[in-house]
């Protein structure tokens, strides 16, 4: 039975049954619980170990996650938004899973610097594959209505990760040492998110997607829109990135704060991340995306001078209230920004192309604020850059079209041969 482009546009655009809903819902968030949560928010707990340990300093316990994001997001971010696009995200989210989890399980008994960087090469990798990429895309693919509440449920994941790792760590470590705590978390990721990653089932709207053509992706890169997407979305990312890479540093090693403190510290922030993607991803429904993404933005860049008044502890305290909220919408607000200003039939290729962009600025930051921390003695000036980073990224966002932006974009595309969405070319 073949099916008009009217029959596939109506079922492309019916929300799955309550029960798929549940199955990607809770598939989306153990994945992001254990590849996001866990492996790059559990790594940071580990680096004053390190420096400790093997004499390494501060721009090289950060470098692991800056060169590997570096040489992994520009060769497979867009492959692998291109791979989800055409073939559905089941398969690159277990090889994700897996490589994150060898990640872990390396670090934990790697004895040099080239170890170290190995198996930071896996942790991008299982980050690219099974981490937020493939877990945007197949939300935003999937419902439609509810869309902003599924991402805010589903990244609920990370949050609790988040949260938990520092203080299981904290536990982990007096019994059986950093190597081992580590080495632990690496199984735990497997054991938490792969058996639905495993048994996941596309919903037939999903389905149908897939079967039609991708849509050229050409136009996008004509629309100013996708540049401030881009930058504003580089430097907000960047800005949390880098404080959080350094957070520990920070209060174990310049301020002498104990392991426990320091793990609370860390583990508010990311608890109220949980209270952050909620409230966000329940604004997203009700308001303009451009305003709620407004909002996490200006959040991020208030929140980073509290930490230069560290001596206060009621400010670390403000800080990690209000740092938490935003981190929890940052990265749930770029995909469904995305959807709303080019559609979700690009999202995989787009979302490829942005979070390559920003695993760049992730990267960089915190190795910079590293360097600026190791030449200077003090934090002020990469805290400071920091600041600056979101105060930038607030910018662009402002400068977005509120609404949707994907008719200049669809007025691109005519329809070709066999239904094809085909770019209009001008003739003279």
């Amino acid at each position: 039975m073949m099916l008009n482009a009217a029959d596939v546009k109506d079922l492309a655009s019916v929300e799955p049954s309550a029960n798929f809903r549940f199955q990607i819902t809770a598939t989306s968030f153990l994945a992001l619980l254990a590849v996001v949560g866990l492996a790059l928010y559990g790594l940071p707990f580990y680096y004053d170990f390190m420096v400790q340990d093997f004499g390494w300093s501060r721009t090289q316990v950060t470098s692991g996650n800056a060169l590997s994001k570096l040489l992994i997001g520009p060769l497979f971010g867009f492959i692998a938004g291109w791979a989800i696009d055409r073939f559905g995200p089941k398969k690159l989210m277990i090889a994700g899973i897996l490589m994150a989890s060898i990640a872990l399980i390396g670090l934990g008994r790697m004895t040099s610097l080239g170890m170290f960087y190995l198996f930071y090469i896996f942790n991008a990798l299982g980050y690219v594959c099974g981490g937020p990429l493939p877990n945007q895309v197949l939300l935003s693919q999937s419902f439609e209505k509810s869309r902003g509440k599924a991402m805010g449920l589903a990244y609920l994941g990370i949050g609790l990760g988040g949260a938990a790792v520092p203080l299981v760590s904290n536990w982990l470590v007096p019994r059986l040492g950093w190597h081992g705590a580590l080495q632990s978390l690496g199984v735990l990721i497997v054991v938490i998110a792969l058996p639905m990653a495993l048994f996941i089932q596309a919903p037939p709207a999903l389905a149908v997607r897939r079967a039609e053509a991708p849509a050229p992706v050409r136009p996008v890169f004509k629309s100013r829109y996708f540049y401030l997407l881009a930058i504003g979305s580089m430097c907000s990312i960047g800005a949390i990135g880098g404080t959080n890479q350094h957070l520990k540093l920070f209060l174990t090693v310049d301020h002498g704060f104990t392991q426990g403190d320091a793990a609370r510290i860390a583990s508010m922030v990311l608890g109220f991340s949980l209270f952050g993607r909620l409230l966000m991803g329940w604004l997203a429904d009700r308001v303009p995306k451009k305003y709620v993404m407004l909002l996490i933005y200006c959040l991020v860049a208030l929140s980073i001078p509290l930490l230069l008044v560290s001596a206060h502890r009621f400010a670390l305290y403000v800080f990690a209230v209000t740092f938490g909220i935003s981190l929890g919408g940052d990265y749930m607000i770029i995909p469904l920004m995305g959807a709303e200003l080019f559609g979700v039939k690009v999202l995989g290729r787009l979302m490829g192309i942005v979070l390559t962009a920003d695993g760049v600025a992730e990267a960089l930051c915190p190795m910079l604020v590293g360097y600026l921390r190791d030449r200077t003695g003090t934090y002020a000036i990469g805290f400071g850059a920091l600041i600056a980073m979101g105060a930038i990224g607030a910018v662009a966002v402002a400068l977005l079209k509120k609404g949707r932006a994907v008719e200049e974009f669809e007025d691109r595309l005519i329809t070709g041969p066999a239904g094809v969405a085909m770019e209009k070319v001008d003739v003279k």
